[in-house]
């Protein structure tokens, strides 16, 4: 999976440099291609820390000019160039300290009907969140500690509302909130300007939490691969 997101970071234009925050380095060099890259320089490595969020702030010391910074997961294994390209371009056009991807329930709902995934409920629609970030000013840094603090909750919608307060998770549990309004709000907690950028890909929703995440993917893989012209 990590080859797989590798090569996607490589092909997508807006992609300078590409570190690695990993708690095996000691394995990359034996995980196919990845070896390789290590050696040329194509892809540095950085120890993770205890948490994924650690992790990025710790990134954000080690790594040169390390903004603007575009953070995904290993385990996003049907990313692909245009789906970073479509992030990256809107989150330009946002020009917010902090933009996160998620994807309308009903985009997944059209391509996987049968599909499990974890949903924030917002007024006129529920979203799934990408795994695509991109934190593009100092003022970034607040979000990830934040973020530090309560992403033990990050599969639980309505206990992550309330690390945002009472009044947050009241609005939250009416569906007061659509998206915009909940970006507003949570800039104003952060201190951070936050933008939502809402993904048309329903791939982009598909991580690999669990075995049926890893069959769902394969069988998407090999659907692609069988519809190639020969």
């Amino acid at each position: 999976m990590l080859e797989r997101v590798v090569q996607a970071l490589e092909a997508s234009r807006p992609i300078s440099k590409i570190w690695t925050s990993i708690d095996a380095p000691e394995l990359l060099p034996h995980a196919g291609t990845l070896g390789g890259r290590i050696d040329r320089g194509d892809l540095q490595v950085l120890p993770s820390a205890d948490s994924p969020s650690l992790s990025v702030l710790e990134a954000l010391d080690a790594i040169p000019s390390a903004l603007p910074l575009l953070v995904t997961t290993a385990d996003h294994a049907l990313l692909d160039p245009p789906m970073v390209e479509y992030f990256l371009e809107a989150a330009e056009r946002e020009a917010a300290d902090i933009s996160l991807a998620l994807v309308p329930e009903g985009v997944i709902q059209q391509r996987f009907p049968d599909t499990k995934r974890t949903f924030i409920p917002l007024r006129g629609s529920r979203f799934s969140g990408a795994n695509l970030f991109v934190f593009r000013t100092p003022a970034a840094r607040r979000g990830i500690e934040f973020w530090s603090r309560v992403e033990r909750h990050r599969k639980q919608p309505w206990r992550l509302v309330r690390s945002f307060g009472p009044l947050s998770l009241l609005l939250f549990l009416l569906r007061r909130l659509d998206l915009k309004q909940a970006s507003a709000r949570v800039s104003r907690i952060l201190g951070a300007r936050v933008a939502i950028i809402e993904m048309p890909q329903a791939e982009a929703a598909i991580d690999v939490d669990r075995l049926s995440d890893y069959h769902q993917v394969r069988t998407i893989l090999e659907d692609r691969l069988r519809s190639q012209p020969r």
